[in-house]
C-alpha cells in the first residue's frame, strides 16, 4: 500500500508547524507492507493545492492523509469534512486572504472524509492519546487542500481514499500562550504512526 503523508510549512508566526515536524519524523520510520511517502506543503492558497496535485500524479497513491496545526485543540482530530469556501481569518504566506469565495466554482458544497475515521480515533484512545472526531476543518488552507484533494479523486474517479487530521501545538509553541492546550512531539508522531498502520489494514 501507497499512502502519501502531507504536511505545512510555518505560518501565522509560529516558528513551527507540528504537521511538518511529524511528517517529517514519519518520513524516517520503515513500515511493513506500507510505503510512506512525504510532502511539505506551502501555506500559500494557490501553490499547496498545486503541489498537492503534482504528488498525486507523481506517487499515485492507495491513500492520501493531510496533517495540518489546530493551535485551539487538546486532541488528534481526524475531520469528518471538507466545505467549499475559502474565508482566510489571516493572510497566508503568500499574502493571500479570500472571503467568502468558493475553493472549486460550481463544486458540491461539501466532501467527507473516506479515511476510517471512527477506526483511527479509536486506535488512538486505546494507546492513551487523546483523539477525537472533527465536524469542522475550518475554513483556511487545511480546508482548502481537503476539499481539493476530495474533489480530484471525485471528479477523476480515482481509487484513493483520503482524508485530513489536525494536530494541536507542539508544548513549545504553547509556552507563552496563556492557557493554550499542547501535545508533546513524541506523542503526535506515534499518534500518526498508529494511524497510519489503521488506514493500511
Amino acid at each position: 500500500m501507497k499512502i502519501l503523508l502531507t504536511g505545512f510549512e510555518p505560518f501565522g508566526g509560529e516558528p513551527v508547524n507540528p504537521s511538518q515536524v511529524v511528517v517529517q519524523a514519519i518520513g524516517h520510520m520503515m513500515f511493513e507492507n506500507v510505503n510512506v511517502m512525504t510532502a511539505i506543503l506551502p501555506v500559500s492558497r494557490f501553490e499547496a493545492t498545486q503541489a498537492l496535485s503534482v504528488a498525486i500524479a507523481q506517487f499515485e497513491p492507495d491513500a492520501v492523509m493531510m496533517l495540518g496545526e489546530a493551535g485551539t485543540r487538546a486532541r488528534v482530530s481526524p475531520e469528518r469534512v471538507a466545505i467549499n469556501v475559502d474565508d482566510f481569518r489571516i493572510p497566508d504566506n503568500g499574502g493571500h486572504q479570500p472571503q467568502n469565495e468558493p475553493i472549486v466554482p460550481d463544486g458540491p458544497a461539501a466532501y467527507f472524509s473516506t479515511l476510517p475515521i471512527q477506526k483511527l480515533v479509536a486506535r488512538l484512545t486505546a494507546a492513551d492519546i487523546p483523539a477525537a472526531i472533527s465536524n469542522s476543518a475550518g475554513t483556511y488552507l487545511c480546508n482548502r487542500v481537503f476539499y481539493w484533494v476530495m474533489h480530484l479523486i471525485h471528479s477523476q474517479n480515482l481509487p484513493i481514499r483520503a482524508g485530513f487530521i489536525h494536530l494541536p501545538y507542539l508544548h513549545e509553541q504553547s509556552l507563552n500562550k496563556r492557557d493554550c492546550p499542547s501535545l508533546a512531539r513524541a506523542t503526535q508522531i506515534e499518534a500518526i504512526r498508529l494511524s497510519i498502520l489503521a488506514c493500511a489494514e
